[in-house]
């Protein structure tokens, strides 16, 4: 009986281990010049529609450089590779394996300067890729591209009547290349660029590029360049109403949830007489209205639950889950995994403690003025908030890399006693600055006693929220009025 048991158990593992196995057929081995110990990451977004990054796989950077990421995917794929908040991107294909190689970087850059507004990119180099390789046809494209638009900018600009016969020849030029045809990823990712470039310069109506490339065509989703163009065709035609659905209908339509009525009357449009596409559209357009004054949000986020409940189509159920979990994280909900960081005195601490108080938290750097500045009027305040209310916290993250810039802020500074509230050390946690969406500093994030953010934007220590925020209660604001911040 134990040795059935034994046997049973070894055929499961390896049932396991072929089920693993059979999920990864794209492997990345990789070397880093000075990136020993590093975290790397493979990504992918989720769908064009939501933008939203998923993890594929992670890997420890080893001693010698080295590194390895797998991952499975049936059809070409654009995947970023991504270390601390530096990035590259490119495209993958099923079965291949990629040797890629990362020089002497100097990982200290985004200290001296902001690379959201002035972006460096991760600067990988591939090794012995094959001369039809993918990412070598699409970069010769778009060199290509770049060059024609570049010596015929005065063909092409729509200040001086832009000739359609140019980006005829464009086309003809690009098409020409490496024989490719509609049939091949490549082909097809040239016609639809091209396609995005008439219709950017508005030489080609988006009527006629709807009927060649939308119209009685099947819809390609896992084709992130057709579903591109498919979005930027129809950018806004519908949630700022059509020719036959003004706007203050379709308002209305998604205030009191009719998604029947709503989707039936978008068919007036001969744009939208196909279902699929009219479905399509209106994630689309609902995307647009989570973000639009005009419209009741929670009316969207139901609309959209609704609408992923009602569809035949499997692609859209699963667009329409990704859209709720982007509108619950622009609502500041979702997950997030625990956050323990460190504190001065090398303890411990969790940010989960802090649920129940309000949370001013600030991100900063400790050498730079701005962040002084707004620390000094922190300090400034500290005091008259905590006397007046037992519900509020103050919590700064130091997002130097050296943990050193903090604690000589803290303990031998001459004003470093004046700061007396939590401060924590970041330590290297880059996903919870992007959860909070730190791409400048110092940043400002008052959480909620449920530990979700009060505002998309929170005011500075200067603006007088301190003084008049949403913690106090009424009989304490009584000398100060109503409050200037309210949800």
């Amino acid at each position: 009986m134990t040795r059935i048991k034994h046997i049973l158990t070894l055929s499961l593992l390896i049932l396991m281990s072929i089920g693993v196995v059979a999920q990864t057929n794209v492997t990345i081995r990789g070397t880093m010049e000075n990136g020993a110990g590093k975290r790397v990451e493979l990504r992918c977004y989720t769908d064009v529609l939501t933008s939203r990054e998923v993890l594929l796989d992670s890997a420890r950077v080893a001693a010698d450089g080295a590194f390895a990421l797998a991952c499975y995917v049936n059809y070409p794929r654009l995947v970023i590779v991504q270390v601390e908040r530096y990035s590259q991107s490119f495209y993958i294909e099923p079965g291949r394996t990629y040797e890629v190689y990362l020089p002497e970087f100097d990982w200290d850059i985004d200290e001296k300067q902001n690379i959201f507004l002035d972006p460096v990119a991760l600067p990988l180099e591939f090794l012995n890729l094959p001369a039809e390789e993918l990412n070598l046809g699409i970069k010769a494209f778009e060199d290509a591209v770049d060059s024609f638009v570049s010596s015929h900018r005065q063909q092409l600009d729509r200040r001086f009547r832009p000739s359609r016969h140019c980006l005829d020849t464009l086309e003809a030029a690009v098409g020409a290349r490496r024989g490719d045809t509609t049939d091949s990823f490549l082909g097809r990712y040239k016609e639809y660029r091209l396609a995005e470039m008439r219709l950017a310069m508005g030489m080609t109506a988006r009527k006629t590029l709807i009927k060649k490339y939308i119209e009685d065509m099947p819809i390609r989703y896992h084709d992130e360049e057709y579903m591109r163009l498919f979005l930027a065709l129809y950018e806004h035609s519908v949630s700022k109403g059509t020719k036959r659905v003004p706007q203050w209908r379709l308002v209305e339509w998604v205030r009191v949830g009719d998604l029947p009525t709503m989707l039936d009357s978008l068919g007036l449009d001969p744009l939208l007489r196909n279902e699929q596409v009219r479905e399509l559209a209106a994630l689309q357009a609902l995307k647009e209205a989570f973000y639009d004054p005009a419209y009741d949000r929670y009316g969207v986020v139901r609309m959209v639950a609704r609408l992923g409940e009602a569809t035949k189509f499997a692609e859209h159920r699963t667009l329409a889950a990704n859209l709720g979990q982007e509108f619950t994280s622009a609502e500041g909900g979702g997950t997030l995994p625990p956050v323990v960081l460190p504190d001065v005195e090398h303890r411990q601490e969790s940010l989960d403690s802090f649920k129940g108080k309000w949370v001013y938290l600030s991100f900063v750097r400790v050498g730079d003025p701005n962040c002084l500045r707004e620390i000094e009027t922190m300090a400034h305040f500290r005091d008259t908030v905590y006397s007046r209310s037992s519900d509020v916290v103050f919590v700064s993250v130091v997002c130097d890399r050296e943990f050193q810039k903090m604690y000589h802020l803290l303990k031998n500074s001459r004003k470093g006693s004046r700061y007396n509230w939590t401060w924590l050390h970041f330590d290297g946690r880059y996903d919870l600055l992007e959860r909070y969406g730190v791409v400048s500093y110092p940043t400002f994030v008052l959480l909620t006693p449920e530990g979700v953010p009060a505002y998309d934007y929170t005011p500075s220590p200067g603006s007088g929220l301190l003084l008049r925020g949403p913690w106090e209660k009424p009989a304490e604001m009584k000398d100060f009025g109503k409050p200037y911040f309210g949800k």
